[in-house]
């Protein structure tokens, strides 16, 4: 049995923990959070593993080779791959894996962030009883059963899953936003003229779990347009006349499964796993970090090689796990929270509902609430640090500093952490994850933000809403930049581009079908994202005609213009508000249309293309 795990996690969610480090590598309850994938994996009797890795691959290399499935008798052979600097979405992994020919049978299909204790071999073994009758059946979703408000179920980014009440087959998918909020689900007419029964499930939770047949990648290889896995490539072949393949559901009734896709998620799974939901992996029994706790009463979790020194006088909480090497001093209280190895508690602190990363010092009276702390952190005395704060590896914070809500700071850029070379660790930081600046305020984090200490999950960001891949710090030199060597000069593929805008403009078509033709036609000519995005922009700023002497008529004719084809922006491919704004102002210097360049940026802002934050960082850049 073969199974693929997608390490990358095409998004920059934790940012800036994840700028030196791959997000798969972040610890939670102190072991990486591949490890956690291995032993779901290995529950399940999966003999052979690729990891598929772009961002800090020489990273996950190590770690694989430092840990113990690298070892004579594991009973698991997992080979890395390094895929192009051009892979930037799952399914650019997926037409990789094709050109490899890396599976040569029927594979399991995860992500390098998945916690779960489901018995997948039943799935396969389900999936692979099907085929028997079904060659047409290639693929098979593990969904599990969830009440609205479970704290796994992410509100913001949810789906609607048609199913067959026989057969389980898929018959219609459609994924849910939460802003703008889906109100409406489109299922078409013949799926019931077709099947006399079927169930429309939205409690079901996605465990981005697949069992997939070989055929799958070559279907990605034969559409570039192709670029997630739910949205894209499972709507597109439920949608197609063509194809004529079928994808089942396999409805998960026991078990544990959820991704670690946002901060949000990361602080639920950490729970779940504290609390024994995911049993038999758990912190005193197959830990993934090699390292033996102790469980007392009230899932507390004591590293049990006497290296932990706890004053008399210090209280540790309910739900807590504290790492090997850890002090924790005179009345200092820790409650809900994971503490790593090698860490040291002042005295008369506070760490409620955190997860502080090994070597971090806290010093004497802080508090810490429901944040994130990177390795190696020094939080000196008397330092107070709010809700939904990620401090980056290596930051030193105070003393006698408050750090306000939702706030997120990194080491200045080129700096080196814990003796890394700058030269490796410059190349890394441009890879996916990038912070530019000295602090990192980026997004507002609002989905690390829960209202007490027993709630459930809330809205967490979309993944479109992070997004592409491209750094910002590349848009400075991009005048500058050599033409593209594919199959097509670039006054060719201009020329195609516009062409195909004129038509999408002339003949009304919908923003889908436009994105569609034009991610195809990027795709045939071998050009990078932003080579597209300045050719959409220009599009859309050229459509804006121009009002003379007033004002009010020409806002509503930018309004109009933005309204209805402004999202092309971000459909064809990735979400990059900074880039997109340095493209527009970069286009608006050498148009006619110059003078427009503030209403139009205010007509992106109005329709959520880019928002405040945005243009305060396209502000600051050179």
């Amino acid at each position: 049995l073969q199974a693929v795990i997608l390490a990358d996690s095409f998004n920059k969610r934790f940012r800036p923990l994840t700028t030196r480090k791959p997000r798969c590598l972040l610890p939670i309850c102190n072991a990486p959070l591949l490890d956690w994938t291995f032993e779901s994996l290995a529950l399940a009797g999966v003999q052979e593993v690729f990891v598929i890795c772009r961002s800090h691959a020489q990273l996950v290399k190590e770690a694989i080779k430092e840990s113990k499935w690298s070892k004579p008798g594991s009973g698991m052979k997992i080979v890395p791959i390094m895929t192009a600097k051009e892979t930037f979405s799952p399914g650019d992994a997926m037409r990789d894996i094709y050109t490899r020919g890396l599976v040569t049978s029927d594979f399991v299909l995860v992500m390098g962030d998945l916690v779960s204790n489901i018995r997948i071999d039943e799935v396969v073994r389900v999936h692979k009883e099907r085929r028997k009758t079904n060659k047409d059946a290639i693929m098979t979703m593990v969904v599990k059963e969830s009440g609205v408000r479970h704290r796994t179920r992410a509100r913001g980014e949810s789906s609607v899953f048609v199913l067959d009440r026989e057969t389980s087959e898929c018959l219609h998918y459609e994924a849910l936003t939460g802003y703008p909020r889906t109100n409406v689900v489109r299922i078409p007419r013949e799926i019931l003229a077709t099947h006399p029964e079927v169930e429309i499930r939205n409690d079901l939770i996605d465990c981005s779990i697949d069992v997939c047949s070989v055929e799958v990648p070559s279907l990605f290889q034969d559409n570039f347009d192709y670029l997630d896995i739910r949205r894209d490539f499972v709507h597109g072949i439920l949608t197609s006349d063509l194809l004529m393949k079928s994808i089942h559901c396999y409805v998960a009734k026991d078990g544990y499964a959820a991704r670690v896709q946002d901060t949000r998620s990361y602080e639920s799974i950490s729970k779940d796993i504290l609390s024994r939901w995911t049993f038999p992996l758990v912190p005193d029994d197959n830990h993934p970090g090699g390292h033996i706790y102790e469980h007392t009463r009230g899932n507390r979790y004591i590293a049990k090689d006497d290296s932990v020194i706890l004053a008399r006088t210090c209280k540790i909480g309910t739900n807590t796990l504290i790492g090997p090497s850890t002090q924790v001093s005179e009345n200092a209280s820790i409650e809900a929270s994971v503490i790593g190895q090698s860490c040291n508690i002042g005295a008369g602190s506070t760490v409620s509902n955190s997860y502080i990363f090994e070597n971090t010092v806290i010093g004497a009276n802080c508090t810490i609430e429901r944040s994130i702390i990177g390795a190696g952190v020094n939080i000196r005395d008397n330092t107070h640090i709010a809700k939904g704060c990620l401090i980056g590896d290596g930051v030193i914070v105070g003393p006698d500093s408050v750090i306000q809500p939702y706030e997120r700071f990194s080491t200045r850029r080129g700096l080196p952490v814990d003796g890394d070379d700058e030269e490796e660790e410059e190349e890394d930081d441009s890879d996916i994850e990038e912070v530019e600046a000295c602090m990192f305020f980026g997004d507002s984090a609002s989905d690390l933000d829960i209202s007490d200490a027993g709630s459930i999950s809330s809205e967490s960001d979309s993944e479109s809403d992070f997004g592409d891949t491209d750094s910002h710090a590349d848009l400075e030199s991009s005048a500058g930049r050599s033409d593209f060597s594919g199959l097509m000069a670039d006054s060719e593929f201009r020329l195609e581009v516009k062409q195909s805008l004129e038509r999408a403009f002339s003949e009304g078509h919908s923003v889908e079908n436009a994105a569609v033709e034009l991610k195809t036609l990027r795709m045939a000519s071998n050009v990078p994202l932003s080579r597209v995005k300045e050719a959409v922009v220009a599009a859309i700023v050229e459509k804006i005609p121009i009002v003379d002497g007033d004002p009010a008529v020409q806002r509503r004719e930018i309004a109009a213009v933005v309204g209805r084809w402004g999202d092309l922006i971000n459909r064809i491919g990735g979400v990059d508000p900074i880039e997109t704004v340095c493209i527009l102002q970069a286009h608006c210097a050498t148009s006619t249309r110059m003078p427009l360049f503030g209403q139009i940026l205010a007509a992106l802002y109005q329709e959520d293309i880019v928002e405040e934050d945005d243009i305060r960082a396209w502000h600051k850049l050179p």
